[in-house]
């Protein structure tokens, strides 16, 4: 055997070897005898809405860092190995997850449970055409519910049953406690939103964003969406030219000259859509897909949803 070869097959052996030590220590990590009980995330979004329900009964591990977009966020062979793992798996659905899903559906079959928290808020449907154009997805289910709180109310208390019903040796009395004291927050925030929002005046009621993320914003709190510069429910879709023309169109005929635009997302698009229109329109940037980081500006639910509707009422009113 020339040098050359015997290399190779020792390169390869020592591959062959890694391999097999990241994958047992993934397993080992989640679902060793001796751990806590675990629930597994696939946002950051509803990963603080669990956390906050089941306190300190379990562990909560969430898949998508800060700041991801989960339209196109991909599971790593390690985290793919908590999802087999998991006491319980709780996922957004509707199609928001797309390169997860069919991870969490292989955990669903090997027995795992799971709980997709959007398909049981009373999800909308996309309206996503321009105002007074087609509507290119009218009828597919919306995600991106958590931009309601009422919504939100509900989901949690969802979660709170399926964590006391497939999460072994939690205390009951303390999830129901976490759970009760978060809704009050979160009826505490639909309050402070309509107080925020009452501000708005009818005929500024109309919403431009980057791509049609907050229908349910809309829907609850009496606001109109006439398009979005994306005219797609992901991030991943692009703008024709004709698409930015009917956008302008519909700006023009409702009298808006204000983009909101995803934080985590560039804004580049928004400023096309300020040249098309002769530069006199403001960019407004929101927290739409993802949680920030602790302390930069949406490191939790309830902050995100203050920070981006105490924007949203300044730039509607232009206080």
């Amino acid at each position: 055997m020339s040098v050359r070869v015997g290399a190779a097959r020792i390169r390869a052996a020592l591959v062959t070897l890694i391999s097999f030590f990241v994958l047992a220590a993934a397993t080992g990590c989640a679902g060793g005898d001796d751990e806590r009980p675990r629930v597994v995330v696939t946002t950051n979004i509803l990963g603080d809405i669990t956390r906050e329900i089941v306190g300190d009964e379990a562990d909560v591990s969430v898949l998508m860092k800060p700041n991801a977009d989960p339209h196109s966020f991909g599971l790593s062979a390690v985290q793919a190995a908590e999802l087999e793992n998991a006491d319980l798996i709780v996922y957004n659905g509707l199609g928001l997850e797309e390169n997860v899903l069919r991870h969490v559906e292989a955990a669903r079959e090997s027995g795992v449970a799971t709980f997709a928290a959007g398909e049981a808020a009373d999800p909308l449907t996309f309206h996503t055409g321009q105002d007074g154009g087609p509507e290119d997805e009218a009828g597919e289910p919306d995600p991106h519910f958590w931009t309601d709180p009422d919504r939100v109310r509900k989901a949690a208390g969802l979660i709170a049953d399926q964590v006391t019903e497939h999460v072994d040796a939690v205390d009951e009395k303390a999830v129901r406690a976490n759970a009760a004291r978060y809704d009050g927050q979160l009826a505490d925030l639909t309050t402070w939103m309509e107080q925020s929002f009452a501000a708005v005046s009818e005929n500024r009621r109309a919403l431009v964003t980057n791509h049609h993320v907050f229908g349910y914003l809309a829907d609850r709190f009496g606001f109109r969406v006439i398009g979005a510069v994306i005219p797609s429910g992901t991030t991943l879709a692009s703008p024709s030219s004709s698409d930015l023309r009917s956008l302008t169109r519909a700006m023009e005929k409702a009298g808006v000259r204000t983009v909101f635009a995803d934080s985590s997302q560039p804004t580049k698009l928004a400023e096309v859509l300020r040249q098309e229109m002769g530069g006199d329109v403001d960019v407004v940037s929101l927290y739409s897909e993802s949680l920030t980081e602790k302390g930069k500006g949406a490191g939790t639910y309830l902050e995100m949803m203050r920070a981006n509707t105490s924007a949203m009422a300044k730039g509607l009113t232009g206080a």
